[in-house]
């Protein structure tokens, strides 16, 4: 559970307000908002790569405002993937479990469960410039979630991938989440991706988060009003 009280950053000429936010264990949080709101902002504050001036983010009912990255429970899954370029696909996964110093033999196992689940285990001996866009998002969160980190913050996951790509990858997510149940913050400027995914929507305006709703509660606001006619095609598949 992620529980974040009057944050205040400041970056640059940049400033990122958060009133209140409050993620629940097991839930599927989409922040969504224009490009430039401050949503990647919020989560490397999270993460613990930026320092807020004032304010508290509580996990799991400790305070994390000020602990290094590494001690928070924490996974960051960057826009680009960050994948290591000069290792194979199993390595990269593996990756997170030696530097906690992880025997071998419960890697190789780990490695595998996650990468079955993934459907990826076909490419643990290739190197990450023969993936496709998709196959690079799967290994990137097979690396993130075999830690069992607390939360996975995921920045603009699907932005670099083409339309029918997008479709199956946020389908694969949200099957991914009903099986593992970790709890997620997802930041997007894409409205599919938002009422596809999201069990809660944060929408921010200008560096603040202006409202926490349900799906079909963001619809009544004057926020969705540009997105109806994106809406209206996909609301039957939300239920």
């Amino acid at each position: 559970m992620i529980e974040i009280e009057d944050l205040f950053v400041e970056l640059g000429g940049f400033t990122l307000k958060i009133p209140r936010l409050t993620v629940r264990s097991g839930e599927y949080m989409v922040i969504m908002g224009p490009s430039g709101v401050g949503k990647t902002v919020l989560l490397h504050t999270i993460a613990g790569f930026i320092k807020p001036v004032r304010g508290k983010i509580i996990i799991d009912g400790r305070d994390v405002t000020y602990l290094p990255p590494e001690k928070r429970g924490v996974v960051l899954v960057p826009q680009n993937y960050a994948l290591w370029p000069h290792l194979k696909v199993y390595d990269n996964i593996a990756y997170g479990l030696r530097l906690r110093r992880i025997n071998e033999k419960e890697i190789r196992k780990r490695v595998e469960r996650i990468s079955e689940i993934l459907g990826i285990r076909h490419l643990l001996g290739r190197k990450p410039s023969t993936l496709s866009g998709g196959e690079k998002q799967r290994v990137a969160l097979a690396r993130a979630l075999i830690i069992n980190p607390r939360i996975l913050l995921l920045d603009e996951p699907l932005s670099s991938l083409d339309p029918a790509i997008r479709w199956k990858s946020m389908e694969f997510l949200k099957k991914l989440h009903e099986t593992l149940s970790f709890t997620t913050i997802h930041v997007t400027h894409d409205i599919i991706e938002t009422m596809y995914l999201g069990e809660k929507i944060g929408y921010m305006e200008g560096g603040v988060l202006v409202g926490i709703y349900r799906p079909r509660e963001f619809l009544n606001t004057e926020y969705a009003k540009p997105y109806i006619e994106i809406i209206s095609r996909i609301i039957g598949e939300k239920g």
